[in-house]
Parts: C-alpha cells; structure tokens; sequence
C-alpha cells in the first residue's frame, strides 16, 4: 500500500482488512484476483448484451439532452430576471427635479434608530446639478455646503408651516341660530 501522510492509521487499517477477505473470498490465492475481476466484467458485458457503439450513442444522446435542459434553463432565467425587473421597476417612481428647486432629503439614519416624533425628511436643500443614472448635487439652504446623493433619496419641498396672525374669522366667530344652506 502507497503511505498517505493525511491518512491515520485506522483507515489504513481497515483498508488492508478489507483488501485481505476480498482476496480470500474470490480466489484463495491472491495473485488470481485480477484474472477473476476480468472474468467478472467480461460475463457482465455478455449478460447485459452490452455493446460500446450502442453505449457511445446513448451517452451521446444524453449529452444532448442535458445540453438543451442548460439552454431552457438559461432562457427560463433570462424570463425570470426580465419579470422581477419589471416589477421592481414598476414600484420605483420617477422624480423630475430641476436645478434650483428646493427638496427633501432622506435620512436614513433616523430609519435604523427611529423616534416616534422625528421626520425622516430633511432639508430644505437646493438642487443645484443633475447627473445621468439619478445622481443629484444638491445645496444646503443652511451653510452652503453642496454634496451628491441618490434622487429617490429625495422629494419635492413643500414648504413650512408658519406661525403668523390668526385669520380674523378665527379669532372673532360668528355664530348664528340658522342653519346654513
């Protein structure tokens, strides 16, 4: 037996016992081993009626149709990815924006440590240059300080809410006893 130094010793072992009562159940002779397998695989071609050429075209034909299930499979994939790309598609909404409008900025920051009264929107920033492939260059309102983020990171600004003078007809009612019409 050929030493193996990544082989332990039982394996070895077991290997030369096995190898041991095979020889003793074919022949008890070892050096017929050989002659007795040859003999063995040359009854199983006969009894099987087992011919090369008839072998060789089925293994062809085998060949064959493991090649046409690849290109089905590379078709179906080709589907497949063409779909999931559709509906992601569909879910992405187009945002036009032009230079010099204001937007809202995303903040993902606040998305991984959330508080229940915070926007997730920032801003307002200008934007100020619109690359290809959704890149935007967008200007802070507050410093001046320009930087370039992802366009479905942003949203029209719709502006602030502020506090002024109360309407008149909020802060004097009028209140009548006829139902209005």
């Amino acid at each position: 037996m050929a030493c193996h130094p990544q082989t332990n010793g039982q394996a070895e072992l077991a290997n030369r016992e096995i190898k041991n009562i095979l020889e003793k159940t074919v022949n008890p002779t070892p050096c017929h081993l050989p002659v007795e397998l040859e003999h063995n695989a040359y009854w199983a071609i006969k009894k099987l009626n087992f011919s090369m050429p008839l072998a060789g075209a089925h293994r062809k034909l085998q060949l064959t149709e493991l090649e046409e299930m690849r290109y089905d499979a590379y078709d179906h994939s080709g589907a497949y990815k063409s779909k999931i790309k559709a509906s992601h598609d569909k879910k992405t909404v187009i945002k036009n924006f032009e230079p010099g409008q204001k937007v809202s900025l995303y903040n993902s920051h606040l998305h991984l440590h959330p508080d229940k009264l915070h926007s997730r929107w920032a801003g307002p920033y200008v934007v100020k240059t619109i690359f290809p492939h959704g890149a935007i260059e967008v200007e802070s309102m507050s410093n001046s300080s320009s930087f370039k983020v992802n366009g479905q990171r942003l949203k029209p600004f719709l502006g602030s809410f502020e506090i002024g003078e109360p309407d008149e007809d909020l802060v004097n009612p009028v209140y009548t006893d006829d139902p209005v019409e």
